[in-house]
């Protein structure tokens, strides 16, 4: 086994393990699906991808052209929730952080909502978020899914399904989990951006193997011509 070629694979592992980190690094929604026309319980992820400052606030916009009447926030030690209407529908969520309080480097927060009689005439909500940093800075999540290549800074997106015929999906919701949860959200639990993650985690474990066992092979080798 030549140097050249050991070098290409440690060379091969570090570039997987560069392109799987940003993956993990923007806000979703977990679960990611739900049932059209129904209610809803679940979360925007929120990880902290800076390594010299806290996440302090989140700010969260609904659709006007998909509207949702009511939202309800879960409480959360240290932060405060505000939700904002106009007119009849809620436009936006914002949660900030307590004096002291914030998502450190190399964490992240769950921000959990309720929804109640979601959109019968859509298959998805797109809800951009503004993430702020303690040192100024703001990053914004607003770039729609295209349908094709995943955008740098993607919108957080829930998913709606139609619900089984002729089934009511209030009732569904309680039937099949409770606590808001829907058919959709207890079977489709993960969405696509925290599947593509997963598979980059699988990528860096397997370079990571792969290098070890290089490693194994070159200390065999040294030792047999010692």
């Amino acid at each position: 086994m030549s140097k050249k070629w050991i070098y290409a694979v440690i060379t091969a592992a570090g570039l997987t393990m560069a392109l799987a980190t940003p993956a993990a690094a923007h806000v979703i929604t977990d679960p990611g699906v739900a049932t059209q026309g129904g209610h809803a319980a679940f979360a925007f992820l929120v990880p902290n991808e800076r390594t010299d400052a806290g996440t302090v606030k989140l700010e969260v916009t609904l659709p006007t052209d998909h509207p949702i009447g009511s939202v309800y926030t879960k409480p959360l030690a240290g932060w405060t929730a505000q939700v904002v209407k106009e007119g009849d529908a809620v436009r936006r969520i914002s949660w900030t952080a307590q004096q002291g309080v914030r998502i450190d480097p190399g964490q992240y927060q769950e921000f959990k909502v309720s929804v109640d009689s979601l959109p019968k005439d859509t298959d998805k909500l797109v809800m951009p978020a503004v993430q702020t940093y303690d040192n100024g800075q703001v990053v914004a999540w607003d770039e729609p899914p295209t349908g094709g290549a995943e955008p740098q800074r993607p919108a957080p997106v829930l998913v709606l399904r139609p619900g089984p015929a002729g089934e009511d999906t209030h009732d569904a919701a309680h039937a099949h989990g409770g606590d808001g949860a829907n058919v959709a959200t207890s079977v489709h639990g993960a969405t696509d951006s925290t599947a593509r993650w997963l598979s980059g985690v699988a990528l860096v474990v397997a370079a990571l193997g792969l290098g070890l066992g290089v490693g194994a092979v070159l200390r065999t080798r040294r030792r047999r011509s010692a």
